[in-house]
C-alpha cells in the first residue's frame, strides 16, 4: 500500500524526462521516481559494503610480531611527520 502522499518539487527539464521515461516504459511517472529511488539507495547498500566484502574475502597475508609492527608504526610516522 502506497501512503502517505509525498510532494518533490523538480524543474521542466526533470519533469520532462521524467514523464518521456514513463511513457518509453509505459507506467507513471511516480513509478519511474520509485524506481530511481529504489535503484540508488540499493545502490548505495551495496558501495558501502564492497569494500567490508572485498576485505573478508581477500587472501590470508603474513604479518609480523606486535613489536614489527610497532617499529613499522613509527618508521613510517617519522617520514609523514
Amino acid at each position: 500500500m502506497l501512503t502517505p502522499r509525498r510532494q518533490i518539487l523538480v524543474d521542466d527539464e526533470r519533469y520532462d524526462a521524467l514523464e518521456r521515461a514513463a511513457r518509453e516504459r509505459r507506467v507513471s511517472v511516480a513509478t519511474v521516481v520509485r524506481d530511481a529511488i529504489d535503484r540508488d539507495l540499493a545502490g548505495r547498500g551495496l558501495r558501502r559494503a564492497e569494500p567490508g566484502r572485498r576485505l573478508l574475502e581477500a587472501e590470508p597475508m603474513a604479518i609480523g610480531t606486535v613489536a614489527e609492527l610497532l617499529v613499522e608504526i613509527e618508521a613510517l610516522r617519522g617520514r609523514l611527520g
